[in-house]
């Protein structure tokens, strides 16, 4: 097995430890978290043998988001800890394209969760959202092989590019940010670039609207209950779901300028903002995940009952 070896020297600092420890323990909670989420998610359909279109949004997301996690803390342990590794033909070939394939997957499913949540809880009397409206439940299962064939097409040619490099006079220096100077930009190569950018604004667009549109109608909603002034439960829990929402845009936009910053900056280097950003990316699958467990009565139900199970078994040692 060749191996193409970094300039730089694989001893690992204190710097470099701390990293991946961060980074391990968020990965390892985010991947339980998704985890419990396919879980009983699959229990359900095996009792049911159904599935509505949230769980299947949600059980194809929980998977996307737990092997994005996994490649993700194999890519940050191997780069820093064993980075002699990752220029050995064929791992640098296979470890970026599932990662690319994996974050193209979460990134396109989470926009489908955010659209089918807009079209789904949204007020609009325009025709084509109330056809929307009625078919939404048939499109989702299209909506996400479409999906995973788009990650999967993205995977395969990040994969392409990456085994044609060695082949070129480059000098390959990080596994999250193959756009640096020191490689020799071809049409390939911008075309790879522009494909990873495109990927990731057009689901961060995707994910705006729909939480743009579904404000816009719960702030109206709510404005005519205080106007006929129906001070009730329905408004404080649409007040709710308007922080809610409000909430995820903040995690959502932060997280897209975390992922551009992976293009653009070279995340080889030990600075603050080379952790911060790392922190991130692995914390907020796991973060999200939460907040989508506590959404949904029947996985919050689940996780209470597991930890009071856990509780009263450490009471009782």
């Amino acid at each position: 097995m060749e191996a193409c070896y970094s300039p730089q020297q694989s001893n690992v600092t204190s710097y470099g430890v701390t990293t991946v420890a961060i980074v391990t323990l968020e990965a390892f909670a985010g991947m339980w978290i998704n985890a419990f989420i396919v879980c009983v998610l699959c229990l359900a359909w095996v009792k049911k043998k159904t599935l509505n279109s949230n769980e299947k949004i949600l059980l194809l997301l929980g998977c996307s988001r737990f092997c994005c996690l996994c490649i993700s803390w194999v890519n940050e342990f191997l780069l820093i800890i064993h980075p002699n590794y990752l220029y050995a033909h064929p791992i640098l070939q296979l470890i970026t394209s599932f990662t690319n394939f994996f974050n193209y997957s979460n990134l396109l499913v989470s926009a489908c969760l955010c659209g089918f949540y807009c079209i789904k809880i949204a007020n609009f009397r325009n025709r084509f959202f109330i056809y929307l409206k009625v078919k939404i439940d048939r499109m989702v299962p299209w909506l996400l092989l479409g999906s995973e064939i788009l990650a999967l097409a993205v995977g395969i040619i990040i994969y392409d590019l990456t085994e044609t490099l060695p082949n070129t006079n480059c000098n390959f220096t990080c596994l999250s940010n193959f756009w640096e100077p020191s490689i020799r930009l071809d049409k390939r190569f911008f075309f790879s670039f522009f494909l990873t950018g495109f990927g990731y604004a057009a689901s961060f667009m995707a994910v705006i609207f729909s939480a743009v549109f579904l404000l816009f109608s719960l702030w109206t909603h709510k404005c005519k209950m205080q106007k006929n002034s129906m001070k009730d439960l329905s408004m404080d829990a649409h007040i709710r779901a308007m922080k809610s929402i409000l909430s995820f845009l903040v995690m959502y936009s932060i997280n897209f300028v975390c992922l551009i910053s992976t293009i653009i900056y070279n995340m080889e280097d030990e600075n603050t903002m080379r952790l911060l950003i790392s922190i991130y990316l692995c914390a907020f699958p796991g973060v999200h995940s939460l907040i989508l467990i506590f959404s949904n009565p029947k996985l919050e139900k689940s996780l209470l009952k597991i930890l009071s199970c856990v509780k009263c078994d450490f009471s009782v040692k």
